[in-house]
């Protein structure tokens, strides 16, 4: 029996209503599997006014021009210099954080541009893109998680304030370790909060950004498509990840894969389809073990999602297609925030690990300095990552409060004191903290917090298996304060 026969006979059982949503379907589903070869991209021009040559619908040169502008700021903040009267670090990182390189005059740090193993194709921020910058699209809202009451681009500027006065970066007497909290913070206040509080959010509704419209005026893409690849880009993701393993998605973002990355084998990355950056990376970390697929969940959700705003070919998107389209939402996003929550709770446990170490440097006399080094890093990653897992789009505050009360706003130091706030100076506030057992129960009941509120399933330095020893070494009656 033919297709056509098929086809028929299907339509007739159906009502007038049934009949279209069953024409939408399976239209949906020929064109998600129509290629077959899971890449993002190109996808045709559908909107309807648009009169030009170009013939890919795709563009997110924006979102990568900040994941590059991300990527120099953590690469910069360990370049403090407090005997500097100029100021030039904090100048430098401010550069990237605010500029918009219209003249093709901002070099991309890194990945190195001057690499012979890891060639890449642009020099520039502004071949990517020459409008885009991170301090406009921070989070705005009020950052509980640090103090000082500040919204998420003053907090960005604090922090490069302070690692532009600190040598190496790294603040040893508050314990700030600032490329980890100046990267992880704005992977989250940036790229995390706008792809799914802003373009996976409003934008996907039927109000905004509408597919029958361009984006913008003389667009050559429509509303939904624009909004939807804009996401993709704060993703990190290769356009051709679902070709790859979690591995050499990995060591892409090391720069250790040329082979991998180079999917048009011209020699060079590409830096906005080629590379991966970011979430991505970290989704690539978590899946190469074995126990998650984060990575692919999310890139195929994408795929999937812009291959049936495709489909619509430059019309409104109807209600069972918007339906559609919040099912993938709801993937995409979820496993993003999850991704997130799984480094939470990995670095909980490094942190954990390094008291312990800090506590026998402590006891011995010896290997202070290589303790104290790494537990600064580590902490740096958890505020960071766990500052990043409150800019998303739903509201815990009751998760996140816990969370910023077990961790506080700085590290507890070996002599026990903490950072509490600040002044209105900019001066750090310190106080006495709990002792170094307490503390390290603060970390392990941060890992049972994130993996009870959410569906971690790598559980990377999970030490929750020595937390019924802990309580009994330290008691339980002021353990229970800060949580």
């Amino acid at each position: 029996m033919n297709k056509s026969t098929i086809m028929s006979k299907l339509i007739t059982k159906f009502t007038f209503a049934g009949t279209l949503a069953c024409t939408f379907m399976i239209s949906s589903i020929g064109l998600v599997n129509a290629d077959g070869h899971g890449v993002y991209g190109p996808f045709p021009i559908t909107e309807k006014s648009y009169n030009g040559s170009k013939k890919n619908s795709v563009s997110y040169g924006g979102q990568i021009a900040r994941q590059l502008q991300h990527n120099a700021l953590k690469k910069l903040a360990s370049k403090g210099n407090p005997n500097d009267p100029t100021n030039a670090p904090e100048k430098k990182m401010l550069s990237y954080l605010n500029t918009k390189d219209k003249s093709k005059t901002l070099a991309i740090l890194d990945p190195s541009p001057n690499s012979s193993k890891f060639p890449i194709k642009q020099k520039m921020i502004g071949e990517l893109s020459g409008g885009a910058n991170l301090s406009g699209k921070a989070d705005k809202r009020i950052q509980t998680s640090w103090p000082g009451n500040m919204s998420g681009v003053d907090v960005i500027k604090f922090m490069i304030k302070k690692a532009g006065k600190t040598k190496g970066g790294v603040d040893t007497r508050n314990g700030m370790n600032y490329p980890q909290l100046i990267s992880k913070y704005t992977m989250g206040a940036v790229l995390y909060h706008q792809a799914c509080d802003n373009y996976l959010d409003e934008k996907m509704t039927a109000s905004s950004k509408p597919n029958n419209k361009p984006y913008k005026k003389g667009a050559y893409y429509t509303g939904k498509e624009h909004s939807w690849d804009e996401a993709f880009g704060y993703w990190g993701a290769a356009a051709h990840t679902m070709k790859l393993t979690a591995t050499q998605s990995y060591n892409i973002a090391k720069k250790k894969d040329l082979k991998a990355a180079d999917y048009n084998n011209d020699g060079v990355v590409d830096l906005k389809t080629e590379m991966t950056y970011a979430h991505a990376y970290y989704a690539s970390s978590y899946d190469k073990k074995g126990k998650t697929n984060y990575l692919k969940d999310v890139t195929k959700a994408f795929i999937d999602g812009r291959k049936l705003i495709t489909s619509a070919n430059g019309n409104k998107l109807s209600k069972a297609q918007l339906d559609k389209i919040q099912d993938y939402v709801q993937i995409i996003c979820s496993n993003w925030e999850d991704v997130i929550a799984e480094s939470v709770f990995k670095y909980a446990g490094s942190v954990y690990k390094d008291l312990v170490k800090i506590e026998k440097a402590l006891d011995s006399g010896s290997g202070m300095d290589s303790a104290m080094q790494k537990y600064l890093k580590h902490w740096g990653e958890l505020k960071g990552f766990a500052m990043a897992l409150q800019a998303g789009p739903d509201n815990k505050s009751d998760i996140f409060n816990r969370l910023n009360r077990m961790m506080g706003f700085g590290p507890l130091m070996p002599n026990l004191s903490q950072v509490v706030g600040i002044d209105s100076s900019g001066n750090y506030i310190k106080d006495q903290g709990s002792s170094i057992g307490y503390y390290k129960l603060h970390m392990l009941k941060i890992q049972k917090l994130m993996a009870k509120e959410y569906a971690l399933k790598a559980k990377v330095n999970d030490a929750t298996g020595g937390m019924a020893a802990l309580l009994e070494q330290v008691g339980t009656k002021k353990s229970a304060e800060n949580d």
